[in-house]
Order: structure tokens, then sequence, then C-alpha cells
């Protein structure tokens, strides 16, 4: 999966996403008036300004986040300036989780205002090469200001679903019952583009981690050092108790992994450590590069539905850029 691919696919997507609200736009126009979506879109902004500008500190409080200095971490301190400084971009804050699942996120509103933060439970998983891949996926999410490009596609859905309850629960009184039915249509059809934007928006999610696996590659990171800690990580996920799992829900999007996949992806992956070594090294990615994944529907709705792609068709990209290598 070449970048001009994986661009040319987010392009696609944000097309095909504006492309439906626009048909929306001249609908609600044409029953409404122009000035009442105008106020849905307004609405949906001043939430989605709110989300992103609130939304850091519910992270760093959510996840008790405690940032750390050079002193007090120097080793982690030193790998981040590193690939930062190969990245072009400001040194993010450093930060460290106070949380048992093993991962790694970033975030942050602009590139100067970068966090990139581990969780207690990856630091003593991973090995120092793993670690660094980590790490550079989650700085190439900075770099390529994915936070933002996520929050922007993530109003559309929130647009459609206040055009949908408006619609279908709100309607005025005096509405006569052409008026009325007419309502109902542009509400039944609003909520069915909320779902299908919906489902775009993931997508998109899953195109970014693509671009961040790249990016971290890009960053000097062997890709089997990725592919290791991605797999580790995913064995780490199994340990972890359902209600630490339950406590990062809404933030796991955020995340290297999805930990509330893990037990469905371990049964894909159990296949790839072939000399049982709880590691991934180069001839076994070099092995996975030349088979034919089959993945199983249960597999292909699960990452429909999911913001991480199915982390055996993300590991064998990873392969993919080995063997350009």
């Amino acid at each position: 999966m070449s970048v001009f691919w994986l661009k040319l696919r987010m392009w696609l997507l944000v097309a095909i996403l504006f492309s439906i609200v626009y048909g929306l736009v001249v609908m609600v126009a044409a029953h409404l008036g122009i000035v009442n979506f105008w106020t849905y879109l307004l609405i949906a902004l001043v939430m989605m300004f709110i989300q992103y500008m609130v939304g850091p500190k519910l992270i760093e409080w959510q996840m008790r986040i405690r940032y750390v200095s050079d002193k007090e971490e120097a080793e982690l301190y030193s790998m981040v300036k590193e690939l930062a400084d190969h990245a072009r971009i400001p040194m993010p804050r450093i930060g460290i989780a106070d949380i048992g699942i093993p991962n790694a996120f970033a975030f942050g509103r602009w590139k100067s205002d970068g966090r990139v933060c581990v969780t207690r439970g990856i630091m003593n998983l991973l090995s120092e090469d793993e670690l660094r891949a980590v790490l550079a996926h989650e700085l190439s999410h900075l770099k390529n200001r994915d936070v933002l490009t996520i929050t922007l596609l993530s109003v559309i859905p929130l647009v459609l679903y206040h055009i949908a309850v408006s619609n279908l629960y709100y309607r005025r009184p005096a509405q006569r019952r052409g008026e009325g039915n007419s309502a109902a249509l542009i509400g039944m059809a609003a909520m069915l583009f909320y779902f299908i934007t919906n489902l775009l928006v993931l997508y998109g999610s899953r195109i970014r981690e693509y671009f961040a696996d790249r990016g971290a590659v890009s960053l000097g990171c062997a890709p089997n050092n990725l592919a290791s800690a991605l797999y580790k990580l995913v064995y780490g996920s199994l340990r972890v108790d359902k209600e630490s799992l339950r406590q990062v829900e809404g933030l796991k999007a955020f995340f290297v992994n999805d930990p509330s996949c893990a037990l469905n992806e371990i049964k894909e992956l159990r296949q790839l450590d072939l000399d049982k070594s709880g590691t991934i090294d180069t001839d076994e990615l070099a092995v996975l590069s030349s088979k034919r994944l089959n993945i199983g529907f249960p597999e292909r709705l699960l990452e429909v539905m999911s913001t991480h792609p199915n982390m055996l068709k993300r590991i064998k990209q990873l392969s993919a850029y080995q063997q350009k290598g």
C-alpha cells in the first residue's frame, strides 16, 4: 500500500463525506429554509470547537497523566527528542499515564501543543527498539495532524445527527400533514447517513493508522520492531481486567491498537510467531509477506466498526515495507 494510494483513499473519503452533506443541505434547505441548516451547522461547529479545545484536559484527567522531564525519564525523553528532531516537529510534552493497559498515545490541539504519552503497562513490556517504533508511530500522528483531521471529519456525523433529531422528534406543532411527512423522510435520511458517515469516519481513522505505521518506518524504525510491539500489545491487553478497559472505552481511538479487540486478534496472530519467542523477527515477517490472508467475515465486520485496522492486515503491510527496505 503506497503513500500515494493512502492519500488517494483519504481524499476520496473526504469527497464522499462532503458530498453526502451537500446533498442533505439541498434537501433541508428546500424544506426548512437555509437558516435552519446553518443553525444545525453552527451548533455542531461550536460543539466540535469546545471538544477540540477542552479535549486534552479531559484526556489528561481520565488517563491520569503525569508529565515528566528529561531528569525524571532520561531514556524516554532522549528517544522522543531524537524522533521529534528527525520528524522535524516541535518537541512534544512527554507523559506517563497511570493505567495498567500497555499502550501509548499522542494528542494535542496543534503541532506545538503535542503530547506523547506511554502507560505504566508498556514500559516493562517492550524492548527499547520496540518502544522506539511505537513512539515513532505516535509522533507521526502529530506530524500528520491526525487529531485535527479526525475531529474535522467527525463534525459531519454530528451535523447529520442534529438534522435527524430535529426532523424526527422536534417538529413544529402547526406543521401540516404533508410537511410532517416530508420532515420525517428528511429525518430518516439524515439518520441513515449519520450511521454511514460514522462508518466512513472510522474508515478514515484506520487510514490514519496506516499512515502512522508508514511514518514510523520513515523515521528509521525497522518494520519488524513495530510488528513485534503490536504483537506484544495484543497479548498484554489480554491480561488487563475488563473494568480497566471500560474506563478508557471512549479514548481507545488514541491508542496504538484497540485493546478491546485483543481476544479476536490473538487467534489470528498466533500463526506469526513461528519460533514461539514472543516477538516477530525479520524472517517471520518475510514469511507473512508471501502469505495470502484468510480473514473471516466476523473479523472483517469487526474491522468496519473499529478505529484501527485488522491487526493481521496491518502487520502484513509492515512486511511489505520490510521487503521494499
